[in-house]
């Protein structure tokens, strides 16, 4: 562990991906650290859980560039590389955790517009981006033999990865236990600067950090829940080295596979805060895409289905909110993995008072948001 010349006593609210992150690299730095959790640090399933859980775990600034700016790209670049030198920081484990071999977009052959409507958008808000390759039918047969062979051209994403995210989330979880993150589980609070509010009354810290996603709503007004829906599976019929994504006119499915026999499947963004199951419609969707993808799939078993909210501010960017004493780091929306290396470097920077301005676009004058 890193000395710190001034360690602080902090307070974290909220043990989603944020709040797990920053608790690890600021104890990592010296500090001591509170962590907050409104449920269990290692919820089971089928409890209330962070979105982290139910996310997919893609790091792909190439494809989230298109619907979102150039800004997210590069921070997508930056978590590209920040990923696997924080994985180094974890104890050794036999699982694999983080993979950067890209990502491959098909369509169908009547669907091959959405294809070149998908570059020419790359193109539009990254100009200088060209880490991608236009692939023929036996290209994606020879990357991904077990995918269906009607698929004539597909786009390899060259700058993207994954990670397996609930292998990370438990590992890190327990991480934080063993270097002496004080955990206070089923532990719902408020936060003001220097201050956490619980049940039994209030504490005091020199520094609190918000991460709280939906769980901010109180403070942040302007925050909103965007409902996600995903299909877990499990089969040994089929193999995939990489997230692979269908172009559709109407969703874009993707499937990322993930340890022993497993594939997490996803297309929905539905603007509700409604957390009720998953619906007959989108189970329909996501299960006959899936199919189409490869034949393989129709003897995999179901074996989780999944929603959360992703919190998510109006431009479904992510803020940070600094004033004295206090920090408020909110608004993932579905780019957790991909976004939350920028964040939490950029509140480490303001923790340590590090003049060097990584992502000052986060920042936000006003904790009205």
């Amino acid at each position: 562990m890193n000395n710190q010349t001034n360690p602080q006593q902090i307070a974290i609210a909220g043990a989603g991906l944020l709040g797990r992150l920053l608790a690890w690299r600021l104890r990592l730095l010296g500090h001591d650290i509170t962590l907050f959790e409104a449920g269990k640090l290692q919820p089971a399933n089928n409890t209330f859980r962070a979105a982290a859980f139910t996310a997919a775990g893609m790091i792909a600034p190439l494809s989230e560039a298109v619907v979102s700016d150039a800004n997210v790209y590069r921070m997508g670049q930056f978590a590209l590389q920040c990923w696997p030198e924080w994985l180094k920081d974890l104890p050794r484990n036999t699982t694999e955790l983080f993979f950067a071999k890209g990502s491959l977009l098909v369509a169908h052959p009547q669907d091959e517009s959405e294809l070149q409507q998908f570059e020419s958008e790359l193109n539009f808000v990254v100009p200088e981006c060209r880490n991608y390759q236009w692939l023929s039918s036996s290209d994606i047969q020879n990357l991904e033999p077990d995918l269906s062979p009607q698929f004539m051209r597909g786009l390899l994403l060259q700058e993207e990865g994954h990670l397996h995210n609930r292998e990370f989330l438990q590992q890190l979880g327990d991480e934080l236990i063993r270097l002496g993150v004080k955990v206070r589980e089923n532990n719902p609070v408020e936060t003001e600067a220097q201050a956490i509010y619980t049940t039994a009354g209030v504490e005091k810290f020199d520094l609190v950090i918000d991460c709280r996603g939906l769980g901010a709503k109180t403070q942040l007004k302007k925050l909103r829940g965007v409902r996600g829906e995903t299909l877990h599976v499990e089969t040994s019929e089929i193999r995939l080295h990489r997230p692979v994504r269908l172009m559709h006119p109407r969703y874009q499915l993707y499937v990322v596979p993930k340890p022993n026999n497993r594939f997490i499947i996803g297309a929905t963004q539905i603007e509700s805060e409604d957390r009720s199951p998953v619906t007959l419609q989108s189970s329909l969707e996501l299960g006959s895409a899936l199919y189409t993808l490869s034949p393989a799939f129709a003897e995999a078993r179901i074996i989780e289905m999944d929603t959360n909210l992703r919190p998510a501010f109006m431009d479904n960017l992510p803020k940070i909110f600094c004033n004295p004493g206090l920090i408020v780091a909110n608004g993932l929306f579905r780019h957790g993995y991909l976004l939350a290396p920028a964040v939490v470097e950029q509140i480490l920077a303001e923790v340590t008072q590090n003049q060097r301005m990584l992502f000052p676009d986060l920042l936000q004058t006003s904790i009205s948001g």
